[in-house]
Order: structure tokens, then C-alpha cells, then sequence
């Protein structure tokens, strides 16, 4: 997992994995906005740019202008897939009528 999402949370910086089972099916923005809470904006960064060192985690900020990448829905569930097109089966070929 190379990205994870950032978001504002009781005076710090949440941070979200996604887990590479989730990623299998759904895409990290769609990840975050189901998983993020309602209405607050986040940015998708990549893990890299997550200090390491966890001793002062709870003083991490963020400026707010930088969440730019979406905001969190107000559903915590995944969106319905769309229903898949019902196949529109071939009309028989008619046998054209032999005259003798």
C-alpha cells in the first residue's frame, strides 16, 4: 500500500490505511469517502509523507486549505455496483420459404 488519507480529526490528523483487500474492489477516493466522516474534506498522500516516528502522533497537523481531495459522504457505505446490462438475445433467423 503506497497512499493513504489524511483528514482533520478532534484537534489532530487522522490517518487512513486502506486495506489491499478493500483496494481490490474499490478505489482509495471511494474508500475515503465511505470511511471518512461525513462532510469533512481529506487528501489521499502517499505513505511516505507520513512521519515515521509515532511518539508525538497526537500533535500532527494539517493545514485545512491542503484537503483538497474530496470530502467524506454522508453514507458509511460503499456505493451499489451498477446493475450489469441484461443481454438482448438475437431474434431467431427466419428460414426463408422455399416455392417449388
Amino acid at each position: 500500500m503506497d497512499k493513504a488519507v489524511i483528514y482533520q480529526h478532534e484537534g489532530g490528523v487522522a490517518v487512513l490505511y486502506p486495506t489491499p483487500e478493500a483496494l481490490a474492489s474499490w478505489t482509495i477516493e471511494q474508500i475515503a469517502e465511505k470511511d471518512v466522516p461525513h462532510g469533512r474534506p481529506f487528501k489521499i498522500v502517499d505513505v511516505t509523507d507520513i512521519p515515521v516516528d509515532r511518539t508525538f502522533r497526537n500533535a500532527w497537523e494539517v493545514d485545512a486549505s491542503a484537503l483538497t481531495d474530496g470530502v467524506g459522504a454522508e453514507s458509511n457505505e460503499f456505493p451499489k455496483p451498477p446493475e450489469p446490462a441484461t443481454p438482448v438475445e438475437p431474434e431467431p433467423a427466419q428460414a426463408d420459404e422455399v416455392q417449388s
